[in-house]
């Protein structure tokens, strides 16, 4: 039985190819992704003052049930893991039904990340780097006939809405993602990268 919200384990040989909804079904690898550099506690109020300080942020939520998810994993008990594990599973689904963030517990996500506004985001990428914004409408997981790895987002990546970002591809530091680009290639840092398929330039600034 595989983890809620987990990434998916890699393409078995001479296997057909996952249908999208399955792509945040995987390998149900039971270890703790959080940054280890701060508690649990100050993660999830820092991430509450990054996303406004707020309570009826969606953001903060999606985020807050990520790191549960991924904090339960510290309890190797099964009878005390049980009803973590079924409180995630009930947490996830009403974050995914009602926000419209599906955020896979499996992905590493770094600390002040921000998840401005909500609805339709699909976060099943390898890691999420610090101070990274993603904004609605966002796509993030296999390349559906190519590689079956997954994406990467540095430090400080900024992406835009309705932007798509599939396969193993790595978006560089400091770069931003325009509006419905879709990204099938590496973005080196400091850019920008639009258009379908993207192509990165470097910013004006540098």
């Amino acid at each position: 039985m595989t983890e809620a919200g987990a990434a998916p384990a890699e393409k078995p040989a001479g296997k057909a190819e996952k249908a999208p909804a399955e792509l945040l079904i995987g390998s149900g690898q039971r270890i703790n992704r959080n940054p280890t550099d701060i508690s649990f506690w100050a993660l999830v109020a820092e991430d509450y003052r990054t996303n406004g300080s707020k309570l009826a942020s969606c953001g903060f939520w999606a985020l807050f049930v990520h790191r549960y998810g991924n904090w339960r994993f510290n309890v190797k008990n099964r009878l005390l893991a049980f009803p973590l594990n079924a409180l995630f599973r009930l947490m996830f689904d009403f974050v995914r039904f009602f926000f419209g963030i599906q955020l896979s517990v499996e992905t590493q996500v770094g600390r002040r990340v921000i998840l401005l506004h909500h609805g339709g985001m699909y976060l099943g990428a390898a890691k999420i780097g610090d101070g990274v914004l993603l904004k609605q409408n966002t796509t993030m997981g296999y390349r559906i006939g190519g590689d079956y790895g997954l994406p990467t987002l540095e430090d400080n990546v900024e992406v835009g809405t309705g932007a798509a970002i599939l396969g193993a591809v790595t978006i560089g530091h400091d770069s931003f993602v325009a509006a419905n680009s879709l990204v099938l290639k590496d973005v080196p840092p400091n850019s920008i990268a639009m258009g379908v398929p993207a192509r990165a330039f470097p910013k004006l600034d540098e």
